[in-house]
């Protein structure tokens, strides 16, 4: 039979299975959050700035002569091999929790003490010489350390998401240079427009990335703001009055994270802007990439029945029922991801709402939504532009001839003969199914050799001045 120890807390006391590293109120949050299965282990870089939290706080109050010099050095060696990647299984509390993160931060100090003791020769559980609170959360409160945490894990992750984004745009245009000479067709409202070179939609498609992976390091910078020092509401209750400065020192130089202390700590632990911001600028990656996504698989439509101007990777087989049939489903999860990541951001949204006073105690859903719409995010870019992007082909010759057959060629000739005879040119080649070039020779509007120039469709694809010429 496995053998377990006795520890006691608020509520009274609960036999511990020995080999457990964590305590008493973790085995608790256990037993209360049996909510989405998903321990908080799930997220490593979660543990390992908790981990970093305890390692900069024992040092700082090391210095301050607050704590022993041999316990700050246990809790030290403890967070490290914490941070090495052991132990990871011992942090078990569910990634949703009540109490605004109380539970994840006990696991945290549990788990740490008893390292910590069991390293320097005792049982786990002997808490009267290395105590969870006493010890490894001195000066602390669950209401710094928790979003200090979530602000820590955000900001890495965030650096992933950026990578993979630079993999995606660098991808799109690549296929913008192989594609610059393709003469294809743009359109408005799914209706013909003017000439374009597919180089320049995919050029377009990189730029759009781009423009993104400026507004999520913008957001980057603002969950770099923390509130270490605040204890319980941003007063520093408990905490000496150098601490704050002190910790938040030892944290940048420990995580080599450029973490700035809040100039107002109680309005930072109640304050969970910077992730609706954070929130937002994902959500905005979200809706572009499905832009993407969407423009990709109305290009791809056919093969014979659709645009067809371009032929996404085949990546499985499309049909149960259809053979041959191949689906474009790349971009189809991408735009399930899309989808995933704007709805976390309407729980984000809420849950910041619902703080009340002097703290937001719905920080385990924020951090949940927003550690989950990073993650997806990143794989999905990385999967669009490894398994769908980088093979993609134009099918050159047949967007020519729909460039040469296209009523939308009309517009070059505004400035020369003027909207009205345009609109009459456009109608009857719509009405006769002859093209524009024919109707406009016969009209005598315009000789064969202006025309042939202004109908070029190489010379339609960018700006150009125009001598109006006599016919």
């Amino acid at each position: 039979m496995p053998t377990t120890r006795i520890e006691h807390d608020l509520l009274g006391e609960k036999p511990v299975p020995d080999e457990c590293y964590y305590g008493i109120q973790t085995l608790r949050a256990v037993e209360n959050f049996d909510i989405t299965g998903i321990p908080i282990s799930h997220y490593p870089q979660l543990i390992f700035s908790l981990a970093q939290i305890k390692q900069a706080a024992a040092l700082a109050n090391r210095d301050l002569g607050l704590l022993d010099a041999k316990i700050a050095d246990a809790i030290g060696r403890a967070c490290d091999e914490i941070l090495a990647g052991k132990f990871l299984d011992a942090f078990v509390v569910d990634v949703i929790q009540g109490g605004a993160g109380t539970s994840t931060n006990m696991n945290a100090n549990e788990v740490i003490a008893n390292l910590a003791l069991e390293r320097a020769g005792y049982a786990k559980g002997r808490y009267d010489v290395i105590h969870p609170l006493n010890h490894v959360n001195m000066s602390q409160s669950t209401n710094d350390v928790y979003p200090t945490a979530l602000r820590l894990t955000l900001s890495k992750l965030l650096d992933n998401l950026t990578n993979e984004m630079h993999h995606l745009q660098e991808t799109l245009a690549a296929k913008g240079a192989e594609f610059a000479d393709v003469i294809k067709m743009g359109r408005t409202q799914l209706q013909d427009a003017v000439p374009m070179t597919m180089g320049q939609e995919f050029d377009a498609y990189a730029i759009m990335v781009g423009e993104d992976i400026q507004r999520v390091r913008e957001a980057q910078a603002l969950v770099r703001e923390i509130n270490m020092g605040a204890t319980a509401i941003g007063t520093g209750l408990n905490a000496h009055p150098d601490y704050a400065p002190l910790v938040t020192a030892k944290l940048r130089e420990i995580t080599g994270v450029p973490v700035v202390k809040s100039p107002n700590l109680v309005e930072a632990t109640q304050d969970a802007g910077a992730y609706v911001q954070l929130s937002g600028v994902l959500k905005r990656v979200a809706v572009k990439l499905s832009k993407i996504c969407n423009d990709l698989r109305l290009l791809a439509s056919g093969p014979r029945a659709g645009l067809g101007e371009i032929n996404l990777p085949p990546m499985a087989p499309g049909s149960s029922i259809m053979p041959g049939k191949v689906n474009p489903i790349i971009p189809e999860v991408v735009n399930q991801v899309a989808f995933e990541v704007i709805g976390n951001d309407v729980t984000v949204t809420m849950a910041a709402e619902a703080g009340q006073l002097e703290l937001n105690v719905m920080e385990p859903v924020i951090a949940y939504n927003l550690f989950t719409s990073i993650d997806m995010l990143g794989r999905a870019c990385r999967t669009l532009a490894d398994r769908c992007v980088r093979g993609i082909t134009a099918n050159r010759e047949h967007t020519r001839k729909m460039v040469e057959q296209s009523i939308g060629l009309v517009t070059a000739l505004n400035p020369i003969i003027g909207y009205d005879k345009s609109s009459e040119v456009a109608r009857e080649a719509l009405a006769s199914g002859r093209s524009v070039y024919e109707i406009v020779l016969e009209k005598g509007y315009l000789t064969k050799q202006a025309l042939d120039d202004l109908l070029s469709p190489e010379n339609m694809i960018r700006p150009k001045y125009l001598n109006k010429p006599t016919t």
